[in-house]
């Protein structure tokens, strides 16, 4: 149980940060990080993540696939662990 939480931290960590770096490739009109891998980061755990990178950097906000998507993930996820670890 404890790997589960150091990963889950260390995820939505990376994620939160992943996406504060995009926002700032935006600004600056440089490569950015395909929506792929960070729609991937969030179905790997970094859901809260991903919903604190959005609101803090106010990044993908206008977009319906991460404004519903990524809140969608965290009800998933949420629901799972319930039922694998809660129960």
């Amino acid at each position: 149980m404890r790997a589960v939480v150091i990963y889950l931290l260390g995820i939505n960590i990376l994620t939160f940060l992943v996406f504060g770096i995009d926002k700032r490739k935006a600004r600056k009109g440089k490569w950015r990080i395909p929506e792929a891998t960070l729609i991937g980061m969030s179905v790997a755990g970094g859901s809260i993540g991903a919903l604190l990178g959005m609101h803090l950097f106010r990044h993908k906000t206008q977009k319906r696939k991460f404004t519903l998507g990524i809140p969608a993930i965290l009800l998933a996820q949420a629901f799972l662990a319930y039922f694998f670890f809660l129960r």
